[in-house]
């Protein structure tokens, strides 16, 4: 399950930067696939923090290459999915 794969592969990462993965989803959306990870911390979550993890994932995304097809990023908050 690609969700699974995404998450052993960034956990750590995202972990280490002191936040919690708390969901990912790897959705079809009007001819789109995206990439969504719902991230949380202690304390407020803006979209700096979301920009934060995108910017650190991405290159292992880019290196590691999980996903065959084209897809959109998407680092949300875990309110965004609440």
């Amino acid at each position: 399950m690609i969700e699974e794969k995404i998450r052993n592969l960034l956990e750590g990462v995202i972990r280490d930067n002191n936040y919690t993965l708390y969901k990912v989803e790897y959705v079809k959306e009007n001819n789109m696939m995206f990439l969504r990870l719902y991230i949380d911390k202690e304390g407020i979550m803006d979209i700096e923090d979301c920009v934060t993890v995108s910017n650190l994932v991405n290159p292992i995304l880019d290196k590691e290459d999980p996903i065959d097809e084209s897809y959109i990023l998407d680092v949300c908050s875990k309110g965004d999915n609440d």
